[in-house]
């Protein structure tokens, strides 16, 4: 196993090796704006559907049987907001960080409080996915062969890095796109291997599914979190924030050339995603009535891992192995770019300060690079001392928290012509959230047995947007957008 883990790690060496030649920070930053469009369209499949999604979303049929993709399909609406609304934006105004246009429509705290709950919500969210995945290989892989939980960590952060810190957007369309390959090829051939141990055909597979339940998709309680209507719009408003105004994501599609062209590959990236996801509950049924049919009980996050280990053939353990890896890399590989290219742009003023030559920014960028990924490895050991599902769940609560200030001030900005005053920017990106959680906390009680679900994204971005235009005059800030 660990030989094929090393092999897969100097296939992506190659690749960073190849694309990052004659690098400097236009490359790592924007990919000189000569990524492929449909690219960068397959590998956002491997960044979308991280190494937790790649465990989680089988795991969740049990209970929750196909709800997700009631989810998944709010995604899809999202992303024609981000294609037809946000990137022409971003190409208008031809920007490497897109926390810029807060500058250009609302002033300078709105631009670094934007940039700052990136930077945040990203460092939290990344290290918490790589943990959760490392936790799975270590269990699975690393426990095997005696690396322990700290050496496997920095081997894999130092695998991360060492593709990463030279070529940066450039590398990553590239190696996303091979991880995205072999995560997709494990997704098929674990899922064929259990039909075929299974010896039943596709409809008798589907009938059984749908006569157990597996296969409902609407929720139709107001007051659950899984509701319809709560899960579509908030789906569409989470593609909005957490890919249209999240650099990770938006870094990948202005490297694309041209806009015409970023707005393909986001719409052919959403209607791929939706079979993706087909497949993942599809898988998830199937491993339930594979463990079914054997007397089998384990957790939601264990199901698919440990049937493949413990019930078919090795070499389609491998091919796990290397799926989730491959699940893993790019939910990490493309925040330690995207934090650096924040951190150097929106905090260091690299557009701004134009005294540093190539040389300064490169050792500049390489050193935040290195930090980032210091970070992140610290992170996860505190995650791994504390070993406390809780306190992962409230990280995850938090990160998502943090996106509605976003929306608010993006929403201002897009929908009105108005200027707010700009001291009130602080205080507002926190009161925001600050209510919202309150809110929360006090739903079932204040509203009847209420419970919030991802709406509260939606809320949170309202009040935003609400308590700036109180604050606001009519007169425009001098911009057209």
């Amino acid at each position: 196993m660990l030989t094929v883990l090393v092999v897969y790690f100097f296939a992506l060496l190659l690749i960073a090796r190849a694309t990052s030649k004659n690098a400097n920070s236009a490359s790592f930053f924007t990919g000189n704006k000569q990524s492929p469009w449909y690219l960068v369209a397959f590998g956002m499949i491997g960044t979308s559907l991280s190494g937790v999604t790649f465990i989680s979303v089988p795991g969740s049929v049990g209970a929750g049987a196909w709800h997700y993709f009631q989810l998944v399909m709010g995604f899809f609406i999202g992303y024609f907001v981000v294609a037809y609304v946000l990137l022409p934006l971003y190409y208008k105004h031809n920007l490497t960080s897109i926390y810029r246009y807060l500058e250009i429509r609302l002033g300078f705290l709105a631009y670094k409080w934007g940039a700052g709950y990136f930077i945040l919500s990203r460092t939290l969210g990344a290290t918490v996915r790589l943990y959760l995945v490392i936790n799975v290989l270590q269990l699975f892989v690393f426990d095997e062969i005696g690396i322990p939980f700290w050496m496997s960590t920095l081997l894999i952060m130092a695998m991360i890095v060492a593709y990463t810190l030279k070529g940066g957007v450039k590398t990553i369309v590239w190696t996303d796109t091979l991880q995205t390959i072999f995560m997709l090829l494990a997704l098929v051939v674990c899922l064929f291997a259990l039909q075929n141990m299974m010896g039943l055909d596709w409809s008798q597979l589907w009938g059984e599914l749908h006569n157990q339940g597996k296969t409902e998709l609407w929720g139709t309680d107001p007051l659950k979190k899984d509701y319809f209507l709560k899960y579509i719009l908030g789906g569409a408003f989470i593609t909005i924030t957490m890919t249209g105004l999240d650099q990770e994501m938006m870094q990948k599609n202005i490297s694309v050339k041209t806009l015409k062209d970023a707005q393909k590959n986001m719409i052919s990236f959403a209607v791929v995603l939706l079979f993706v996801n087909f497949l993942f509950l599809l898988l998830g049924g199937v491993l339930y009535l594979y463990a079914q049919r054997h007397g089998l009980t384990y957790l939601p996050d264990d199901l698919f891992p440990s049937i493949v280990q413990e019930h078919l053939p090795y070499g389609i353990f491998v091919i796990f192995v290397i799926g989730l890896v491959s699940a893993l890399f790019p939910s990490v590989d493309g925040a330690i770019t995207a934090l650096t290219a924040s951190f150097c742009i929106d905090i260091l003023g690299f557009e701004r300060n134009q005294t540093r030559n190539e040389a300064q920014e490169t050792r500049t960028r390489k050193i935040v690079h290195l930090s980032f990924a210091l970070l992140f490895t610290l992170l996860v050991f505190a995650f791994k001392l504390k070993d406390d599902k809780s306190i992962i769940d409230l990280i995850f609560v938090i990160a998502g928290y943090t996106y509605g200030p976003l929306l608010g001030l993006f929403a201002f900005g897009i929908l009105t012509k108005r200027s707010t005053v700009s001291s009130i920017i602080p205080l507002v990106c926190v009161v925001a959230p600050l209510a919202c959680y309150i809110l929360d906390k006090y739903a079932q009680q204040w509203f009847g047995g209420y419970t919030f679900g991802n709406e509260i994204l939606i809320v949170n971005g309202f009040l935003t947007f609400l308590i700036l235009f109180i604050f606001s005059k009519r007169k425009p800030l001098g911009y057209e957008h």
